[in-house]
């Protein structure tokens, strides 16, 4: 099932979400799990954190192959970044939950991410490049920090002006909620 992705500014995006324990890994979690990854593909996107989709809870989906033709999905419990080190440019990072937008963001040039499988196994990735951005991206997801907040103010100040213009547009074409558009 495609999931409805959260967009900026809503405040759900801004709680750092919960640590997931082994006994929370069930039905209900394989299905959001699966869910997401639905909906990342369909959007389409290289990373999901679950956040993004109103859930508050340590859960990820990444998968950086898939635009090649390729899928190599990663759904990753309770991510952290345990190590990171020197510094890249991210050029154009942009966010399914901030629409109509990219920006070079600074990020670490190569991290090393720590997470569980659903199977509960640990897992260990030392990575550099997209792999690392797309980490840290997701990561930050789980915090409660989107990427705008990883950029100059100025530019920042400039999105939200515009994208509560969008958004004030968007309610004058619909209507007050509950009316019908004629």
């Amino acid at each position: 099932m495609i999931l409805e992705i959260i967009q900026f500014p809503d405040s759900r995006l801004r709680e750092k979400s919960v640590l997931i324990a082994e006994n929370e890994v069930d039905a209900e979690l394989h299905e959001l799990a699966e869910n997401m990854a639905a909906t990342m593909y369909e959007e389409p996107g290289i990373g999901l954190a679950a956040p993004q989709v109103g859930v508050s809870k340590r859960l990820i989906v990444m998968d950086l192959d898939w635009a090649e033709g390729e899928r190599n999905l990663r759904v990753l419990i309770n991510p952290e970044v345990v190590e990171s080190e020197g510094k890249q440019i991210s050029e154009e990072e942009a966010c399914l939950s901030v629409p109509d937008f990219s920006a070079d963001v600074e990020r670490a040039e190569r991290v090393i991410v720590k997470a569980r499988t659903l199977d509960w196994e640990p897992v260990e990735f030392d990575c550099t490049g997209l792999e690392a951005i797309c980490f840290q991206h997701e990561i930050d997801h789980l915090d409660g920090v989107l990427y705008i907040d990883r950029i100059s103010r100025l530019k920042r100040d400039f999105y939200v002006r515009r994208r509560k213009k969008q958004i004030r547009r968007e309610r004058e074409e619909t209507g007050p909620p509950g009316s019908i558009p004629l």
